[in-house]
């Protein structure tokens, strides 16, 4: 399918020079969901205090953009999905959210405005219309270097072992892929080896799936040799956008985590060490593409005690509501 209503070459030139060509530090994402929660002052300062330059949201709030203002602190702004639907549809609907959302805080650093997150079923044709119509409101509002993007879940992957095996499983994945390819915005993915871990502990050792030596894997396609699930997760996205010929599109890591407890192989010591080991491995990117810097999120920054779902929903968190770490972390 081919794709309309690219962004200008200036627009284009301008997000290229947006885009960082190193991670100075972690990023982490700013969930909300629960009833204990500091203040958005109190975790902007937080963020401020450990060192951390990115965060991402999941949807617009006042009280956090309002917080953020004037930090310097890199945002990745959701569109929620329940969104989707009228942006794709009503242009004017993306500009007004755009107006309200980031025309409003010029003292936010906005890096990408992510379009849904891990959206499935018919929603996904709404997918690439709304990020068109967010683009070229940006643009028009003169806010062209703010990337757009959409971030999604392993689950677009069809085949994701060996690595150099990915491709993406739905049509609609290669048109948004194209599309990116034409504005230099990266592809935001969602990274988790926990699960991959829980749900096959018999092939996936803990040890390659928190970044700890003993597990040694060659890719017979690429000739790639991996030493850590995280790598080639995101090698097989890097994969799937050859295949479907964008090489060219950038891959952000969106989210990734391990949590600290509420299930099988989540433990304070296990998550320390995930995501202690993740920070300093993705200065030296992957496999495929060596010595890259790999700009990550962790999820997340609190222990949300409302989140829905397993109990490890709840334990995914760096630090505790009243702040205090859920364990040691350098974030550099």
């Amino acid at each position: 399918m081919t794709t309309q209503g690219f962004a200008p070459v200036l627009a284009v030139a301008l997000l290229l020079a947006a885009f960082p060509a190193a991670v100075q530090s972690i990023g982490v994402c700013y969930g909300v969901i629960g009833n204990n929660l500091p203040a958005a002052s109190d975790v902007v300062k937080l963020y401020k205090s450990k060192g951390i330059d990115s965060m991402r949201i999941y949807f617009p709030r006042s009280d956090i953009l309002q917080a953020l203002t004037g930090s310097n602190i890199a945002l990745t702004m959701d569109v929620a999905n329940e969104n989707l639907a009228a942006f794709a549809a009503d242009a004017t609907a993306a500009a007004a959210w755009v107006k309200q959302n980031v025309q409003a805080y010029p003292g936010v650093s906005f890096r990408y405005i992510a379009v849904g997150n891990e959206v499935t079923g018919d929603d996904t044709g709404n997918i690439l219309p709304a990020m068109k119509n967010l683009n070229a409101a940006l643009a028009a509002a003169g806010l062209g270097g703010v990337g757009v993007s959409t971030s999604v879940s392993q689950g677009v992957i069809a085949n994701s072992y060996p690595p150099s095996n990915g491709v993406f499983n739905d049509d609609y994945m290669f048109d948004i892929v194209e599309y990116l390819a034409s504005t230099g915005a990266p592809l935001l993915v969602n990274v988790y080896p926990y699960f991959a871990y829980v749900g096959d502990t018999k092939d996936i050792s803990l040890n390659y799936a928190t970044f700890q030596p003993g597990t040694t894997v060659t890719d017979d396609g690429s000739g790639l040799i991996y030493t850590s699930l995280f790598d080639a997760m995101v090698d097989s996205f890097y994969a799937a956008l050859e295949d479907a010929g964008a090489p060219d599109v950038g891959v952000v890591v969106s989210e990734t985590g391990w949590p600290s407890a509420g299930g099988f192989g989540a433990s304070v010591s296990n998550a320390q060490t995930y995501n202690q080991k993740l920070i300093s491995h993705v200065q030296g990117g992957t496999p495929k593409r060596p010595g890259v810097a790999l700009e990550t999120y962790v999820f997340a920054m609190f222990n949300e005690n409302q989140k829905t779902g397993a109990e490890t929903e709840r334990h995914f968190g760096l630090f505790n509501p009243n702040k205090s770490p859920s364990y040691k972390i350098r974030f550099h």
